[in-house]
């Protein structure tokens, strides 16, 4: 309900004014996290920061607008600026511009697909083994900011310098994590940025600041399709690029879906979500940012301070244009300190701890899996990693079930009947063969299948031979308790041979 005072002026309920408080301040904090992430990744991929800075801007508004996961941030990525360093390199910033935005046309094609309920069938040990690799990673990435340019290549910083970065982040990460025991009216991560950047300037304390790193000054986007000769060529070009920042950023974003959905004990639509950050690639491309996806420190970031709808997310993606525009000479004084300082209690907090003190009493394929999925995360990238462990769980499950296929027998009458349990497929078929002995068999076999379940076409291929080994040992094998769809199957395989 509302409440009207004496001049007749309408308020917010407070449980509504709470939230958008709350709201604000998640969004807030979650862009002064974004700023320093999306001008290295853009340095990384050897672009101009404001890059970095524009698609920052355009995904994570478009994505909190219409996207299918409320909470969870998206921006200019490093593991899709990773992959086209050698693009950048070879070809210059018109050929990557294109590429952001073929890559967004795949995004909207995979979710217009309703591909995006795929990520359902990610095993949870790859999932662990994807959040534990993501946590290296941003720590590890938390290292440059221990280092300076002396003009012959990084080197890091040494005596007071290295002494009073080392005692700010710290400082910084005790804010964070002490600040919730004694108030959770202000999200930590906002008070320890804003309170280590107020005393070092107050002290006039010698420290790297984000301004170190680059300016980030700016205008206002503008519209300006990339300056490419639209010709095969170029498609050959640029296409391997745009599918490849595709598939890791749709990853990379649907497993920090499926892990936002675990935080918040809710659930997204996938599919909207692929759809919508299509679009915002493709918007970012077509205003001269860079690609992006979910971002899973952000995100942790955003959830920690209490941000649960959209009007975080659109908060964040707001304040970093509002940064470029109008608050930069403010926002380069932030010590990068205390950006490390968050990320690293980010990093904390995202490593599966747990998975740890499970490592010995899972299988040990799961094992194997979590282990594989974080080495291979921090040393190459997310897409090689998650497919990695999706494989190895594949092959490990079509092991198991391909051990489980057993046949009772009977003999009665002169007739022996097999009464094959379990799934025949590929993996199973070589030890369902060898459950038949053909050369003591009696003249007349009968193969019970009620209890045998199809599931490929290597099973009806199975049944075939296993036939045609009866005939050629001069005896008839009778199946029965076949579906009509298997029975047709085999009459075609028989027409065929």
């Amino acid at each position: 309900m509302t409440q009207l005072d004496s001049s007749s002026s309408v308020t917010l309920p407070v449980s509504r004014a709470s939230l958008l408080r709350r709201e604000t301040l998640a969004g807030l904090t979650t862009s002064f996290a974004l700023v320093p992430e999306c001008i290295a990744f853009a340095l990384v991929a050897q672009l101009n920061p404001l890059m970095g800075l524009y698609g920052a801007f355009f995904i994570c508004t478009i994505t909190a607008l219409f996207g299918g996961r409320p909470g969870m941030i998206s921006g200019a990525a490093g593991s899709m600026a990773v992959v086209i360093v050698a693009l950048v390199v070879q070809h210059g910033a018109q050929y990557f511009l294109l590429t952001v935005l073929l890559s967004g046309l795949v995004m909207l094609l995979f979710g217009a697909l309703r591909l995006g309920k795929l990520v359902r069938m990610v095993p949870h040990p790859v999932m662990l083994g994807f959040v534990n690799g993501l946590a290296i990673v941003i720590a590890w990435a938390q290292l440059e900011h221990f280092r300076h340019d002396s003009g012959a290549g990084p080197q890091w910083l040494q005596g007071t310098q290295l002494a009073i970065m080392i005692g700010l982040t710290l400082v910084t990460m005790l804010i964070t994590w002490l600040l919730p025991r004694v108030t959770r009216a202000l999200p930590p991560a906002l008070v320890a940025i804003v309170g280590v950047g107020l005393v070092t300037q107050l002290l006039d304390v010698p420290t790297p600041t984000l301004g170190d790193m680059a300016r980030i000054a700016g205008g206002l986007p503008l519209f300006h399709f990339p300056e490419v000769p639209l010709t095969l060529e170029t498609l050959r070009i640029v296409a391997p690029y745009a599918v490849l920042m595709a598939i890791v950023g749709l990853l990379e974003t649907l497993l920090t879906f499926n892990l936002t959905d675990e935080i918040t004990a809710s659930r997204g639509q996938p599919n909207r979500e692929c759809l919508a950050l299509g679009a915002a690639n493709i918007a970012s491309g077509l205003f001269g940012g860079m690609g992006g996806c979910a971002m899973i420190g952000q995100t942790m970031i955003n959830l920690g301070s209490g941000g649960r709808s959209r009007i975080s997310g659109v908060v964040a993606g707001v304040m970093i244009l509002l940064f470029i525009l109008f608050l930069s000479p403010a926002i380069e004084r932030i010590p990068l300190a205390a950006l490390a300082g968050v990320m690293f209690v980010v990093a904390q907090e995202t490593f599966a701890w747990g998975s740890l003190r499970v490592l010995g009493k899972v299988p040990r394929s799961d094992a194997i899996v979590i282990v594989a999925v974080t080495i291979i995360t921090v040393l190459t990238d997310l897409a090689v990693a998650v497919l990695c462990g999706i494989v190895i769980a594949a092959l490990n499950f079509a092991w198991q079930h391909a051990r489980e296929v057993r046949a009772d027998i009977v003999d009665a009458a002169g007739i022996r009947t097999y009464v094959p349990h379990g799934t025949l497929f590929f993996a199973s078929v070589a030890h369902f063969l060898e459950l038949f002995d053909i050369d003591h068999a009696t003249d007349t076999v009968v193969l019970d299948c009620r209890h045998l379940r199809l599931a490929d076409h290597s099973a009806i291929a199975a049944l075939e031979t296993l036939r045609q080994r009866y005939v050629r040992a001069g005896r008839q094998l009778r199946i029965e308790g076949l579906s009509a769809r298997c029975q047709q199957l085999l009459r075609r395989a028989d027409a065929h041979h």
